[in-house]
């Protein structure tokens, strides 16, 4: 055996929550059988180093220091959450400055945040962000769909539930929030422009999520020794890699042809757009190869112990789309096709032994769909790559479907992105 399938027994110092049995489990026969065989066939280590692994597994009681200082001194204490917002929202319009009375907390976030870091390739940014419009709403259901299979684990599933966003009746609305974000962010310059739409979002995102993990942390239902910090540097890290490596090659399934090059832009774009939502790694991977090595931690430490929580979580998500009491025509007909083709989705990846647990919408007839798309997804995607001028006109129809899209689901309402809201329980 190699050095790299060496067994190893973290050192003392290091920590790694209870319900994340990575040590474990590599150390089983069944993982270092499937290690050994990938190895062989094609030289690929599909686990990451042992420093690696630590440095993951330390990074789950790691959370946002400068952020969280600020929201814990002005949202949660003497300024509240009204004034805070309000200061927020005026120093992402006219600048730090324009807010006198700007606390220090709020003014080194704000120092961070609007420091952009040497390693910042711009144009593999804009590359990344290009490629996030280019699939416009698909992006939107992928992302819901692939986010069902981690809820079976609680220390996931337990902030979501708590929160109340993605659970029950809010699902749709709080998802919505999300695909507005998604599209903030991947406007044309938007993450490299000062005062954009874009860079606004994601601070009051990274507020939003600081704000809660707060809560979560301090609730009695939260246990560190088992799941670490809620909403952890390790799982905000591996939310950026299902937004980059796993839909680059995910979709090549429905027909979408994203190439290993274009995956290598999505991992910087999506870099940059974390160290703006306070992504702060030990270490973070930037290939493509170790994208997978860190999702490949995730799989092998799976607890499975999300419960009812869990459940909640992931049949929320298709009903969110069924259609409304009270809706006709048009409308109805609209929501009726969402709904059964993020079903579809939901059953194409989500795996067949988790969707089997749980009460899931079925799916036959309406998987015949992808399949019908499949070839027209294909020639599209040829002729974008290969005809001149294509790649701009599909972008252009792509960006306004997702607009449209996501109108109509909003029904007119707007995202709000609230750092403020309690517990539901």
């Amino acid at each position: 055996m190699t050095d790299t399938l060496a067994r190893h027994t973290p050192d003392e110092t290091d920590r790694c929550p209870s319900a994340f049995p990575y040590w474990d489990s590599i150390a089983t026969d069944r993982v270092q059988r499937v290690r050994r065989l990938v190895l062989k066939l094609t030289g690929f280590d599909i686990l990451p180093t042992d420093e690696q692994a630590r440095a993951l597994c330390n990074d789950l009681y790691s959370g946002d220091p400068t952020a969280e200082r600020f929201v814990e001194e002005v949202y949660h204490g003497e300024t509240g959450p009204k004034r805070a917002r309000e200061m927020l929202e005026t120093a992402l319009t006219d600048g730090i400055d324009a807010v006198p009375d700007a606390p220090e907390s709020m003014r080194a976030l704000f120092d961070e945040f609007e420091t952009v870091p040497d390693w910042v390739q711009p144009e593999l940014v804009e590359q990344g962000a290009a490629i996030w419009r280019r699939w416009g709403s698909m992006l939107f259901s992928f992302a819901g769909a692939e986010t069902l299979e981690i809820y079976t684990e609680a220390a996931v599933a337990t902030p979501l539930s708590l929160a109340g966003g993605y659970a029950g009746d809010n699902a749709l609305r709080r998802f919505l929030e999300t695909c507005r974000f998604w599209m903030d962010v991947s406007e044309p310059g938007a993450l490299l422009t000062p005062g954009s739409k874009g860079r606004a979002t994601a601070l009051k995102v990274r507020v939003m999520h600081v704000s809660v993990r707060s809560r979560v942390a301090n609730h009695p239902e939260w246990d560190q020794s088992k799941w670490g910090l809620p909403i952890s540097q390790t799982y905000m890290m591996l939310t950026l890699i299902a937004g980059s490596v796993t839909p680059g090659l995910a979709l090549w399934v429905l027909g979408y042809q994203t190439t290993p090059r274009e995956i290598r832009a999505l991992i910087h774009f999506q870099k940059y757009m974390g160290y703006l939502l306070g992504v702060r790694l030990r270490w973070y991977p930037e290939t493509i190869g170790d994208s997978l090595r860190a999702l490949a931690t995730t799989v092998v430490s799976r607890s499975h112990d999300s419960g009812k929580h869990g459940k909640e979580l992931i049949e929320s998500y298709p009903q969110a789309f069924a259609p409304r009491d009270g809706h006709r025509g048009l409308t109805r007909l609209r929501e009726a096709y969402n709904f059964r083709i993020n079903s579809v989705y939901s059953a194409i990846y989500m795996a067949p032994g988790t969707r089997r647990k749980y009460s899931m919408p079925k799916v036959l007839p309406w998987m015949i769909i992808p399949v019908v798309r499949f070839p027209l997804i294909t020639a599209m995607e040829l002729a974008r790559r290969f005809v001149p001028g294509v790649a701009r006109v599909h972008e252009k129809i792509m960006v306004t479907h997702r607009e449209n899209w996501y109108r109509a689901q909003m029904q007119g309402r707007e995202a709000q992105f609230d750092a403020s809201g309690a517990l539901r329980r």
